[in-house]
């Protein structure tokens, strides 16, 4: 039996691409995240700390579809955020995807490389991998409702 799908012309391979794409952008944003919480923490955000990130995420290919710009563009956009508005919800949305999930502790090395690049880790910076330890561990991830048969 052949089933035929109508009303649309996207392709199976388009159907996968822009779920890399919309994945790699949650990885992407996760990872910035914490890059730039780490490079907050006390109280200066450096340029060796955002390089750091950037490399670290482009060598191991966690992101193959973004660019070593668009990262740089997004660390730099998260910092903004998190210096302009209530952080909580910034940081809850973007660590959610990934939480409970194996790329968590991607995301908890890469914080690590931050705070160790400039080879001195200030105390809100250790308190600050601690707190995205426990968020990427204890954090609910979005669920889809259940509907219940009445």
């Amino acid at each position: 039996m052949t089933v035929c799908y109508t009303g649309s012309n996207t392709t199976i391979a388009e159907l996968v691409a822009d779920y890399l794409d919309q994945r790699d952008d949650e990885v992407m944003q996760a990872l910035v995240t914490a890059g730039a919480l780490v490079a907050m923490a006390d109280g200066q955000v450096q340029t060796i700390e955002r390089d750091e990130l950037i490399n670290y995420v482009d060598r191991q290919g966690f992101v193959p579809t973004v660019s070593r710009q668009d990262i740089a563009e997004a660390f730099d956009n998260r910092v903004r955020q998190l210096e302009e508005r209530d952080s909580t919800s910034v940081i809850v949305e973007a660590f959610r995807p990934l939480a409970g999930l194996s790329l968590s502790s991607v995301v908890i090395r890469a914080a690590e490389r931050v705070a160790a690049v400039d080879r001195y880790l200030h105390p809100n910076e250790l308190r600050t991998i601690k707190l995205i330890r426990l968020i990427m561990s204890t954090l609910p991830t979005k669920r889809l409702p259940v509907s219940r048969a009445s």
